[in-house]
């Protein structure tokens, strides 16, 4: 039998699935003190008390009926209920009408039952004053009212013991939760590390708690090294091989200086397509050197890159500015590298391009669409790798490329703890890239 459905009415949160498991086993343990205890034996000691008082209330009532007179009959109950604690009165004046129980009266409906098995003709019982029993029977003299001690048919204060189990578990499950919270603390603090990392923020994080989250901890911080020292390394070796490269490029550029320019204008443009792949590795290293983060606001980088476009007579227009214009922290120079080649790779492909932003309470999105013939939807998830090309989904002659336009965008969100989504254009028919950034 499958209990998949009730992951719909569990708590998501730590703490109140803690909190459950904490609780639920208190409250049913309650429940059952309170069935088996409170229930049985309450109910039996009631039952065994109320018992032994209607010996005594049948020996008052047969006194009252074996009298001949009704003075008779006073004088005998009145000697009988001096010695049994029972004040008797005959014929009594104030008969109730029906019987009398308060509902939060646990141990009420039996003693009215046992009396009622036990002693016939009883005209009703009242059970009103909580400290005090009083019966009410039909004789031959008339209504026998008799008064009593509720001590002597029930024990005394049974929802005591529900006032104690009540409070002690309150008491007992406020220093569970406390003990709790200090063992699920340190797992916080990894998911906020975790995440920070995830949005390219090292976080300071030092294992604490049990075993096994001390364990969980250091493998994580053992995954955050390695992860950085293999971006590091793959940043320094991409970083090494395109400067390296440049030497041979630079003589090979003063070389065809020296000859015919016609002759050399085909090395020339060769060395310049060998230049640009260079610059595009570069620029996929310093994806994850990311700079640090700063208060920004995103609606400037926007017009920064627009008025850029502009000065260099491209078409790019602004879009929508949709969110408050409050500063965000975000790492300015990446994110104007991602719009730069969101918006190269636009214009590439493309005539005309638009670039918006829409700031929200977590996510920052920035979007570039262009005319351009597209991407295919089953080919979004091949854009984004690098040294992937398209061609001849899009467009060749627009130049040579190596590929990594896309992927260092991806790569920036990354860092961000963010994605980048590529669709279609709605408004310009070409592809729509949104680079998505978590807040």
């Amino acid at each position: 039998m499958s209990f998949g459905w009730l992951k719909n009415f569990m708590p998501r949160g730590i703490y109140a699935r803690a909190a459950l498991i904490l609780i639920l086993p208190v409250l049913l343990l309650q429940l059952l003190v309170s069935v088996v205890f409170i229930q049985r034996h309450f109910d039996g000691v009631t039952r065994l008390m109320t018992s032994a008082v209607n010996i005594e209330l049948r020996f008052i009532i047969a006194t009252a009926n074996a009298a001949e007179s009704v003075d008779e009959a006073r004088r005998a109950i009145a000697r009988l209920g001096g010695p049994l604690e029972i004040r008797t009165a005959l014929p009594a004046d104030d008969v109730a009408a029906m019987d009398n129980k308060p509902v939060q009266d646990l141990t009420g409906a039996t003693v009215i039952e046992i009396l009622r098995d036990g002693i016939d003709d009883i005209i009703a019982v009242s059970l009103e004053d909580r400290r005090r029993v009083l019966v009410w029977v039909e004789t031959r003299h008339g209504p026998l009212k008799m008064d009593l001690s509720r001590r002597r048919m029930s024990a005394s204060n049974p929802h005591q013991l529900l006032v104690i189990m009540v409070v002690l578990g309150g008491v007992m499950t406020a220093i569970a939760y406390v003990f709790l919270r200090n063992q699920l603390r340190p797992i916080k603090r990894m998911a906020r590390a975790a995440a920070d990392y995830g949005k390219g923020r090292i976080t300071p994080f030092n294992p604490t708690g049990a075993v096994e989250v001390r364990a969980a901890g250091m493998a994580f911080l053992d995954m955050r090294n390695r992860i950085e020292r293999q971006s590091q390394s793959r940043t320094l070796m991409l970083s090494g091989v395109s400067h390296d490269l440049r030497t041979p490029l630079t003589r090979m550029r003063l070389g065809l200086s020296l000859l015919d320019p016609k002759d050399a204008a085909p090395l020339e443009r060769d060395v310049d397509d060998m230049e640009r792949l260079l610059n595009a590795f570069l620029d996929f290293a310093r994806s994850d050197a990311a700079d640090s983060l700063e208060p920004t606001i995103p609606a400037q980088i926007v017009a920064e890159v627009v008025a850029d476009a502009e000065r260099m007579d491209q078409n790019v227009v602004m879009g929508a500015i949709e969110g408050p214009e409050e500063p965000i922290s975000l790492r300015p120079l990446a994110i104007r590298r991602a719009l730069d080649n969101l918006v190269g790779n636009a214009l590439r492909y493309g005539t005309n391009a638009e670039i918006g932003v829409s700031v929200t309470d977590r996510a920052v999105r920035f979007w570039v669409e262009d005319d351009g013939p597209g991407i295919p939807a089953e080919k979004y998830d091949e854009a984004l790798s690098p040294f992937v090309r398209l061609d001849p989904a899009r467009n060749q002659d627009k130049g040579s490329g190596v590929g990594l336009g896309l992927s260092i965008v991806s790569d920036i969100a990354r860092t961000h703890g963010g994605v980048l989504r590529l669709g279609r254009s709605d408004r310009l028919g070409g592809l729509k890239a949104e680079l998505v950034l978590a807040r």
